[in-house]
């Protein structure tokens, strides 16, 4: 597995709490070599809930939106 792999969790289409539970769940696995994760979403909330939990967990966060109403949150390993 490459090095500067990122995974993509896709939760377009989901209402919180599950955006953040589910990118939790992700953040939370063993990936090896994996020090990056991309969380595609188009709900408002998931911008104001994911940052901190990803930070707790020692993740830099960077959000984009792509598209009007969509966006990318960009978590990297500190």
């Amino acid at each position: 597995m490459p090095d500067d792999e990122i995974r993509v969790l896709d939760v377009r289409g989901e209402i919180c709490p599950y955006p953040m539970m589910k990118a939790n769940d992700e953040l939370d696995k063993k990936h090896p070599g994996i020090l990056a994760l991309d969380i595609l979403t188009d709900h408002s909330p998931a911008l104001s809930t994911i940052p901190p939990q990803a930070l707790k967990r020692g993740y830099d966060v960077e959000i984009d939106e792509v598209r009007a109403g969509e966006w990318l949150l960009h978590l990297t390993k500190s």
